[in-house]
């Protein structure tokens, strides 16, 4: 999986800062794409993962070669269980099909809420910061906007932004949803006032981490 650092180029990612400026050119909202590679190490699919792998070639070695003993499933389930826990903490296809998509999906949330604290996009002057979440191991989007704007729109109204960087991550178009995603944004933030002339860049453009 690529990591967060190099999954834009150097000439995208001044691409989409282009784009954060250009949106927030026209209102005191602030707009904050951030992509992270996980938004959580899940250690627990790891070790029931591991635990399961080592089990059944434990169970079946000890059954082929030794005769059910347990004195060659302890030794193969031991060795097993690091080496079954290694390949699925560097296989992330593989680490995923063991976690449950409600929980993906929870942890992503999460990361969003803590990053918004985290990164200062609750503070603006007129609490209308909006922050932009790619969470790439769990192939997540969150969008989370603060009560300056969130207050004045539909619950609904970030869907559309979410389901345009998504469509881009699968179609292999990332840099181009997430431009036009953003573009969308300050729509949204222009049509609610206050839009002051006087604005000053107050967050990041983009974060990677």
């Amino acid at each position: 999986m690529v990591s967060a650092s190099e999954f834009f180029s150097t000439e995208e990612q001044k691409q989409i800062e282009s784009a954060v400026k250009m949106a927030e050119t026209k209102t005191s909202g602030e707009i904050v794409p951030m992509v992270v590679d996980s938004s959580y190490d899940y250690p627990r699919a790891e070790l029931i993962g591991g635990g399961t792998l080592a089990l059944a070639t434990g169970l079946v070695i000890s059954w082929a070669f030794g005769g059910e003993s347990i004195w060659w499933f302890l030794p193969v389930f031991i060795v097993g269980f690091f080496i079954f826990q290694l390949l699925i903490r560097n296989f992330p296809e593989l680490k995923r099909i063991l976690i449950h998509p409600d929980e993906l999906t929870a942890e992503v949330k999460e990361k969003a809420l803590v990053s918004f604290l985290e990164q200062g996009v609750h503070e603006t002057r007129d609490r209308t910061g909006i922050l932009i979440l790619i969470s790439l191991f769990e192939r997540r989007v969150y969008v989370l906007a603060d009560s300056g704007i969130n207050e004045r729109v539909s619950e609904h109204t970030w869907d559309e932004i979410v389901e345009i960087i998504t469509k881009g991550l699968k179609t292999g178009t990332a840099c181009e949803a997430i431009c036009r995603a953003i573009e969308r944004c300050g729509e949204i933030l222009h049509e609610y006032p206050p839009n002051e002339l006087d604005n000053i860049d107050e967050l990041p453009n983009l974060i990677m981490e």
